[in-house]
Formats: C-alpha cells, sequence, structure tokens
C-alpha cells in the first residue's frame, strides 16, 4: 500500500478544538497587531525600512511557533516541526510570486502607496479564509481519495516547467484581465480614487472605486495561487494543523515583505526558475510515494515502465527546497552586479 499517508497520517484528532479556537485567536490578535504596526489606515504611508523590519518579525514569530510544535506536538514532535517547516518554506517562496502581480496590479490602478495597505490587509484575511477552506477540503478529498495525491504531483510537473517558458508580458495588459472587465460591467466604477474607501456615492449613486476591485482582483488571484502551492504542501504533510498553520504563518508576512520588494526586487530575478524547479521537485517526489497508482496507470495504458517507490525525507526536502531559494538569490545578486559593473 501507498506509504505517503502512513508517514504523514492525519493526526488532526491530537489537536482538541480548544487548540484549534485558539489558534485562530491567535491569528486575529496578530492581524490587529500587524495593522496597528503599519499605522492608522488610509494616513501612513509604509517605509522600506518598516516593511523590511516587520518582515523579520513575522518570520520569527513563525519559526518560535515552529519551535512550540518540536516542543509541545502530541505525535512525532521532531518530524512534525520539520514538516512545518518545509511547508512553511514552499508557502513562502511561492507567495513571493503574488507579490509582483500585486505591485502589477497597484500599479494599474493608480493606487497610492499609504492605500495599498489597507488593501493587502483585507485581500490578506480573504485569503486566510479560503486557504482555510482549501486546506480542510484537501484533507478530506485526499483521505478518501488517496491517488488525487498522483494528479496534485502532475499538476505540480506542469506548473512548474510552465515557470520556465512563461513571459511576463503576457500579463502586463489587466485592462484584459477577466476579472477586471466583469467587474467593470457588473459594477458603477468611479475611475477616481476616494481616499482607503471601497465605497462612495456620486450623484446620489453607490459607486465602487478602484481600491474594491484591485482587492477583488487580489483576492481572486489567490485563489489561483493557492491552486499551485496548496498541493504542493501535501508532498511533505498531510496533517490538517500542520498544513493550515504553515500556510496562514506564510501569508500573515506577506503585507510587510510587500513593501519590502521595491529595495529587494533585485534579488527575484531568477526567482520564478526557483519556483519551477521546486515545483517539479514536488512533483517528482509525490509520484515516487505513489508509485503503486502510477504503475497501475502504466500498465493500463501499456507502457513498460515500473516506478520504483522512493520515500524522500522531509529533512532532505527542506535541505532541497532552501538550498534552491538560496541558490536562485545569489544567482540574481551576481547577475546584478553584472549588470552594473559591465
Amino acid at each position: 500500500m501507498i506509504n505517503l499517508l502512513a508517514t504523514s497520517a492525519f493526526h488532526s484528532e491530537v489537536i482538541p478544538a480548544w487548540g484549534w479556537v485558539l489558534f485562530y485567536i491567535l491569528v486575529i490578535l496578530m492581524l490587529v497587531a500587524d495593522l496597528k504596526m503599519f499605522g492608522r489606515k488610509g494616513q501612513h504611508e509604509v517605509n522600506v525600512g518598516e516593511a523590511l523590519k516587520m518582515t523579520a518579525v513575522w518570520i520569527i514569530v513563525s519559526l518560535i511557533f515552529c519551535a512550540g510544535i518540536y516542543l509541545f506536538y502530541p505525535v512525532d514532535s521532531h518530524e512534525k516541526a520539520m514538516e512545518f517547516l518545509s511547508a512553511y518554506l514552499i508557502e513562502k517562496s511561492l507567495s513571493m510570486d503574488n507579490l509582483f502581480v500585486f505591485l502589477m496590479l497597484f500599479s494599474f490602478f493608480g493606487i497610492e502607496r499609504k492605500y495599498q495597505h489597507e488593501v493587502l490587509f483585507w485581500g490578506i484575511f480573504g485569503a486566510l479564509v479560503l486557504r482555510s477552506i482549501f486546506i480542510f477540503a484537501g484533507v478530506a478529498v485526499v483521505q478518501r481519495f488517496e491517488w488525487v495525491l498522483g494528479i496534485f504531483g502532475l499538476f505540480l510537473l506542469y506548473t512548474g516547467a510552465k515557470m520556465f517558458t512563461h513571459q511576463e508580458e503576457q500579463t502586463d495588459d489587466l485592462s484584459k484581465n477577466v476579472i477586471v472587465r466583469w467587474c467593470n460591467r457588473l459594477f458603477p466604477v468611479t475611475m477616481q480614487l476616494h481616499g482607503d474607501r471601497f465605497t462612495v456615492r456620486e450623484n446620489g449613486k453607490l459607486m465602487v472605486t478602484p481600491l474594491l476591485i484591485a482587492l477583488i482582483t487580489i483576492e481572486t488571484s489567490d485563489v489561483a495561487f493557492a491552486v499551485d502551492s496548496i498541493p504542493a504542501v501535501f508532498s511533505v504533510s498531510c496533517d490538517p494543523f500542520i498544513l493550515l498553520t504553515s500556510n496562514i504563518f506564510a501569508i500573515l508576512g506577506l503585507r510587510a515583505l510587500y513593501f519590502a520588494l521595491a529595495a529587494i526586487a533585485k534579488y527575484f530575478q531568477y526567482l520564478k526558475y526557483g519556483l519551477g524547479i521546486i515545483l517539479i521537485f514536488v512533483g517528482v517526489k509525490m509520484l515516487l510515494a505513489m508509485n503503486e497508482y502510477v504503475n497501475a496507470v502504466l500498465a493500463w495504458l501499456g507502457i513498460p515502465v515500473t516506478m520504483p517507490h522512493v520515500e524522500i525525507s522531509t529533512g532532505l526536502s527542506l535541505s532541497i527546497i532552501f538550498g534552491t531559494l538560496v541558490l536562485s538569490m545569489v544567482l540574481s545578486t551576481l547577475a546584478t552586479k553584472k549588470l552594473s559593473h559591465p
């Protein structure tokens, strides 16, 4: 039988209901703290220094939570801590790709920097709700139909390969974006910003502002990104608590990281290639662990190939993912220096 679910079994029952409630209370408190640290809404422009400090704070908080799992998790605490760290790193790295989409969206809608954190706050809040739904649904499906993990693996191979062929110019014209066009047809839209307001009345008629259109577009974009990232974390764990907490901690720091983008964008030149390698790696890992199903399909197709069963440890996975990210940033730094000093 398949060993993937056996080695990363569903231990949600070891986390009592009060533990889940406590975690979500903690998340709400962290969201409120994040909003307060960035200043009063609509009246403060987040600078790069603040953003870098907050990014560091969120990473430290995530590592503290990981240490808590290592010390207190009721089952296989060392392994669960490694799973959390691996899933967090996958989600964090894949979430970085979202930042460039956010940057493009705000530029397209002409949203001033001092109002962007309001949109990102509600965008991240919505993402937390959607990710929770997706993860619980995904866990239920995989628990009932474990062969779905093989489909996840194939999909990750496809999306990873796509990273190497995707052209940035394809997404530059947001006026052709389906969501933007749909919102313009469905809602009465004013093309003028009204501070940090999402709706406004003009001549007695309720109108939505570009701020709300940007928020809707960000939320729908996150759904698309979740289709890539959530299957990827199933390669390291099937524990719903580990999957959910790693996702949420990765997302919570996104708002701060976005505002640091201007200062560290040069380190992302080769990021998409690194992400492609990571997606291909986790896809291969999932397929190797699902070899019985893969071999059954190959036999049905009449393909005389037998895939061996290979278990890649969480520690090795973490090393490969982290090493790939570091390498992509080192190469980006070297390329940037070469361009600046020909």
